[in-house]
């Protein structure tokens, strides 16, 4: 979410926006404490998503907002709902795979793949103020994966086949997001952002609880905590759909804000906090920088 650019936010929205990327975060931690205890990536896409769009759909009904699809549209939320069930798999399988804060880094790399399909399926131009970016962010990527692994002191080879499935998970799940955002852009065009999303989030269960039954059906937690990291992510996840359609907007906050893109600094310290996961200074500095430029590039002017 974002402010307009000729009005700044408030304090109850900037508040809102940080409890939303606090949420976020804390959804990704969830997740890894209930993959710990035999939840499977799908089984948590499947009860995160269906609740969802249960919630969404029913601010939409509440709302009264029309729900009239073109046959363009109807195609275009299809695939839509594809990519985005294809990174919600990839993002939670990176998130099994990583400490929590260093898979959210690497799903943030997202806006440089925005701008490679826009550029390459639609002939838009690359911004320069990107351009100057992409070096920054990816210098800072490098030192939060720490790519020769020297801080982790097991050497590049080793490292990287500890951390390389986990990696390749992240950067397709920002790929698979960032064309995603470019097919919403040019294709939903005046479908009205909740029907969007209540129609991707079942779309996504439907993929969800394609894995699910592929694999022989649910996988349970099979401890409390897990029980508490399944219903913790659900809730989570819901909640700050719920609060982006029905606060956010009142506070005369629109579109997506840079804001929230402080989710993994959030998650670093969650993560340390319930899962005792940590990692070195140098891999923090890296993500501050990522997460630094990610937000200097929401702040652009449109």
């Amino acid at each position: 979410m974002s402010a307009s650019p000729s009005k700044a936010l408030s304090g109850s929205a900037f508040a809102t926006l940080l409890l939303i990327a606090l949420m976020m975060g804390a959804n990704h931690v969830a997740a890894r404490l209930a993959f710990d205890h035999g939840v499977t990536v799908s089984t948590a896409v499947l009860f995160r998503s269906a609740v969802t769009a249960v919630v969404v759909w029913a601010i939409v009904r509440v709302a009264g907002v029309p729900v009239h699809l073109s046959g363009g549209q109807k195609t275009a939320l299809l695939r839509i709902g594809l990519l985005i069930g294809l990174q919600s798999l990839c993002l939670y399988s990176a998130v099994a795979r990583l400490p929590v804060a260093l898979a959210l880094l690497a799903f943030n790399t997202y806006p440089l793949w925005t701008a490679m399909w826009a550029r390459t399926l639609k002939g838009e131009r690359i911004e320069p103020r990107l351009l100057r970016a992409m070096p920054v962010l990816l210098l800072g990527l490098a030192l939060a994966l720490d790519v020769a692994g020297a801080a982790s002191g097991l050497g590049a080879s080793a490292h990287w086949g500890r951390i390389g499935a986990g990696v390749a998970f992240a950067l397709t799940a920002a790929a698979s997001f960032g064309l995603a955002l470019v097919f919403t852009q040019h294709d939903t065009a005046g479908l009205d952002g909740r029907v969007r999303t209540a129609a991707t989030m079942a779309l996504v269960a439907a993929c969800a609880l394609v894995g699910v039954v592929g694999q022989g059906g649910l996988s349970l937690p099979d401890a409390p905590a897990g029980w508490w990291g399944l219903l913790g992510l659900t809730a989570l996840y819901g909640t700050a759909f719920t609060i982006m359609f029905t606060v956010l907007p009142r506070l005369g906050v629109v579109g997506g804000s840079p804001i929230m893109n402080v989710e993994p600094i959030f998650a670093l310290v969650l993560a340390w906090a319930v899962l005792g996961q940590s990692v070195a200074p140098v891999q923090v500095i890296g993500g501050l920088l990522v997460v630094a430029t990610v937000v200097w590039l929401g702040l652009r002017r449109r």
